[in-house]
């Protein structure tokens, strides 16, 4: 059965919280990618070329582009330029299980409310030494990163990954990864990078230092009640988009 393209790009940008004007740069793209004007593999224009076709800033374009990337219509190659990367069999036509794509920033943040706490209270129960020294080389690793915000969310990841897996309960970290693959694969990619700026990320990472110490020392009231004020900031900040 054939698909409208506006359909395809439907599917592949499904609940991400973009404006309409990178919804307009979208629908665009993803059009001159379906009909091969942009075929497999090729590079496209430039930010700038692209910016300039389309009459808009570089920023719509590149927020439009974050967005393909993810969805791995493109792929961005350091230097080269982006390149085209999809293949219209590849696209689902809207599969019933895709959870993720159905995943809208307030389901995301009701199901960290609900994970969280209880993640972090096992966490700190039943993490072994080596787990919080791992966890410790993590914290380092976020702390060394100050602008790059595709860097941070890949160490933010990591944390909570880290975190998941020291409860030493293989559903609930199974269930926690869901969550982390739901954001990535929907909206917070683009949601960040307008929100990430690097006094932002500087309080994270202040969060996080003292989510570790709390942990390390075995403190789980402190460890629980950190979590809850932190999901807190971030329905804040959900609230001001």
């Amino acid at each position: 059965m054939k698909v409208e393209t506006g359909q395809l790009t439907s599917q592949i940008i499904a609940s991400y919280s973009v404006g309409a004007t990178v919804q307009t740069v979208l629908d665009r793209l993803f059009a001159k990618i379906q009909s091969e004007e942009y075929p497999l593999d090729t590079r496209l224009p430039s930010e700038r070329a692209l910016a300039s076709e389309m009459g808009v800033a570089r920023n719509t374009v590149r927020e439009a582009l974050d967005v393909l990337e993810d969805r791995k219509v493109i792929k961005r190659r350091p230097g080269s330029g982006s390149f085209v990367t999809y293949r219209s069999e590849e696209v689902p036509e809207r599969a019933d299980n895709s959870v993720a794509l159905e995943t809208s920033p307030l389901d995301h943040l009701v199901v960290r409310g609900i994970l969280e706490p209880e993640m972090v209270r096992l966490a700190v129960i039943n993490m072994t030494p080596r787990e919080v020294w791992e966890l410790e080389q993590l914290m380092s690793k976020i702390e060394n990163v100050h602008t790059d915000v595709a860097a941070f969310v890949k160490c933010e990841e990591e944390i909570y990954r880290k975190i998941a897996e020291g409860t030493h309960n293989p559903l609930l970290a199974s269930c926690y990864n869901l969550a982390i693959e739901a954001c990535r694969v929907s909206f917070r990619t683009t949601q960040l990078r307008r929100h990430l700026s690097p006094k932002r990320i500087l309080e994270y990472q202040q969060r996080y230092n003292a989510l570790f110490n709390a942990i390390a020392s075995r403190d789980v009231e402190r460890s629980v009640e950190f979590i809850k004020l932190h999901l807190v900031e971030e329905q804040k900040l959900l609230l001001q988009d």
